[in-house]
């Protein structure tokens, strides 16, 4: 009885030690944002005869000149596109490194599923359809956002003008539905999509297989969806629940998770839906139509049961890591080189276990594969797509002998580094994040093509 006590005082204090950095960092972020967006207002004040057009708008004007394609950066887990946070860019201006680059705004915390959709409509234009099939058993409106005047942000978009992709951690898993989507023709109204719009695929930590983190956070070993009575996702639920219901318009603007098209505000569901909601018994945490049973290990088993690695598709994938082995045991590999957000992760996942009296989330489980971390997604999981199927691979020691890069193989490279090494925070990334983004831009541009490679801006020949 004791010792149930002592454990019950070390799991409260380490769930009110997680969700006090969580919230800190949450208003850092947020704080960040408002700065710069007074910053950039009062600049505008100053100088208003200077254009801030969306970067969208320049691509439409631009992309006939030279007919590159786009390079589309998918954000991850509470993350935001272009227009949200004010000025913040969540992939730490890297998207200012090419001319033709979109940074697609996603639920934040929504299902792979709906971010899928929500990524097809935001490239072809319209109103972005769930289906009708998934919106029933989900329990949510089978239509979303609508995009102005029924036009996209890349409506050329199709086999002749296929696009790159790069996704950092559950985004990457977006991409690869979104691809198997395309493959099998599940957008009414367009018959003729295929695998190929896809031209290529780069991961920054994507989540392939999930994560031992979601079960620390307290999603149940036993299922890989439901959660736990006292965890900090408990917290998330209850405060997302909160934030939805109360419906603040500017504030919402600024940022959301994403879940419009469940109807939580009050002005839809009163104070009796909250209720229901709060206590479970509808919304998207109750149907586990939201991210992170899709990242648990089980969720992914599930989803990538049905996803493939095409032939016509070039794959690519960073895969971070900020843990080594001290005679024997995994530890954390630095202290100061991890951001103090994900350190204790980092040491927790080094440590996991699955329980020994729940059964293995799939035939093979072995703890000792799922050790190596970033402080929020195994590297183990972020090589290339391995469970329950071994896709096509390649580990990359030097990018100059895997030249010419072939298709329908996972290009991947182990990097030292935390989960949000790629993102927000470009000087602590250094000249590391400077590398391999560029890196990345290069190998579409350059080395990434189906049949001719396009002629590159003021690469004319004479």
């Amino acid at each position: 009885m004791i010792i149930r006590f002592w454990v019950l005082v070390l799991q409260l204090s380490e769930l009110f030690l997680s969700s006090i950095v969580h919230l800190l960092y949450g208003f850092y972020i947020f704080s960040s944002a408002v700065a710069l967006d007074l910053s950039q207002g009062l600049n505008e004040w100053f100088k208003p005869n200077l254009s801030n057009g969306g970067r969208e708008e320049e691509l439409k004007r631009t992309e006939s000149l030279d007919g590159l394609p786009p390079i589309v950066l998918v954000h991850g887990i509470f993350g935001f596109g272009k227009g949200r946070l004010g000025g913040l860019s969540y992939f730490a201006g890297a998207e200012k490194k090419d001319e033709h680059v979109l940074v697609p705004d996603l639920g934040s915390l929504t299902s792979i599923y709906d971010r899928a959709r929500e990524l097809f409509y935001y490239l072809k234009g319209g109103q972005v359809d769930y289906g009708e099939e998934h919106s029933q058993v989900y329990g949510h409106s089978q239509f979303g956002r609508v995009y102005e005047q029924d036009a996209g942000n890349y409506t050329e978009w199709d086999e002749d003008h296929p696009i790159h992709f790069v996704g950092h951690s559950a985004g990457a898993q977006v991409i690869r539905l979104l691809q198997q989507m395309l493959a099998d023709k599940a957008f009414k109204g367009y018959e003729n999509t295929s695998e190929n719009w896809v031209l290529s695929l780069t991961s920054l930590s994507g989540a392939f297989n999930g994560t031992t983190r979601t079960y620390l956070d307290g999603i149940e070993p036993e299922d890989g969806k439901s959660l736990k009575p006292i965890c900090l996702l408990q917290l998330c639920r209850l405060g997302v629940i909160m934030y939805d219901w109360l419906d603040i318009a500017w504030l919402k603007k600024y940022y959301n998770f994403g879940f419009d098209h469940f109807n939580l505000s009050w002005r839809k569901t009163g104070v009796s839906g909250l209720v229901d909601c709060l206590l479970g018994n509808s919304g998207p945490f109750a149907s586990s139509d939201w991210i992170l049973p899709d990242l648990s290990i089980q969720g992914s088993v599930r989803l990538n049961y049905h996803l493939h690695t095409f032939p016509n598709t070039f794959y690519f994938s960073y895969a971070t890591k900020r843990t080594r082995k001290i005679i024997g045991a995994t530890v954390p590999s630095s202290i100061l080189g991890i951001h103090p957000l994900l350190f204790v992760r980092v040491l927790q996942m080094s440590q996991w276990r699955h329980p020994p009296d729940v059964p293995p989330p799939y035939k093979g489980y072995r703890d000792k594969d799922w050790r190596d971390n970033d402080g929020a997604v195994n590297t183990v999981s972020m090589t290339h797509p391995c469970i329950p199927f071994e896709h096509p691979n390649h580990f990359v020691v030097n990018e100059s002998e895997c030249q010419p890069f072939q298709p329908g193989i996972w290009y991947y490279k182990i990097v030292e580094g935390d989960h949000i090494l790629f993102i927000v925070n470009r000087e602590r990334a250094g000249v590391q994040f400077d590398l391999i983004y560029d890196s990345i831009f290069e190998r579409c541009r350059k080395h990434v093509f189906r049949t001719t490679p396009p002629t590159l801006p003021n690469h004319i020949e004479h």
